[in-house]
């Protein structure tokens, strides 16, 4: 009996040495780190200080002469000269449907309509929220309604004046999606 009491204490008396040492004064400990590996990334975050390199500078640019998958160079420039040959020079590859016109507006309602709107006459939400000062340009004027699709597959490719280039952020057959769907639907039907 007298050994059933003490294993009774001494198991007491863990379960409150426990209770003490799993304690946190703190409350920052997380406890045992069984994988710190994976707890404790050991690569660099994307801006911080890497004395690696010469500059310091964790977040590098690509190698250069090296381009990402499935993305062609574009061979025409951010020039007038440039779209005006590119205007003349490509040929959208995709046939018009209404798959492809309808997967075209999804990319529009993506990357075009918060500047050139839903209807396409530049009165996109950054534009009437007063948080871009300069008017985007409106799809449905005489020039944009007599530009072909490659005219629109460039300016969204390259650029133009203040709009910024969206090649690299918009798959080409995307790009020429959009152009379908500003072409064959935005510009035939404004209202919409």
């Amino acid at each position: 009996m007298k050994s059933i009491r003490i294993l009774f204490n001494l198991l007491i008396a863990c379960v409150f040495a426990l209770v003490i040492v799993s304690c946190d004064r703190t409350r920052n400990d997380k406890g045992y780190e069984y994988f710190p590996d994976m707890a404790h990334s050991l690569a660099f975050e994307t801006y911080s200080p890497n004395a690696v390199f010469a500059d310091s500078s964790t977040m590098r640019l690509p190698a250069s002469n090296t381009i990402p998958r499935e993305m062609i160079p574009y061979a025409f420039e951010n020039t007038p000269e440039g779209r005006a040959k590119a205007a003349v020079s490509l040929v959208n590859p995709l046939e018009v449907n209404d798959e492809n016109i309808n997967q075209g507006k999804a990319m529009y309602d993506i990357f075009c309509s918060q500047c050139h709107g839903t209807a396409g006459d530049g009165n996109g939400y950054l534009f009437t929220s007063g948080r871009y000062a300069i008017k985007p340009a409106s799809l449905l004027t005489e020039k944009m309604l007599a530009a072909p699709d490659a005219d629109i597959f460039h300016v969204i490719t390259a650029g133009y004046q203040v709009m910024a280039p969206h090649g690299d952020l918009i798959r080409p057959d995307d790009r020429w999606k959009i152009a379908l769907f500003v072409k064959h639907e935005l510009q035939n039907n404004p209202a919409k």
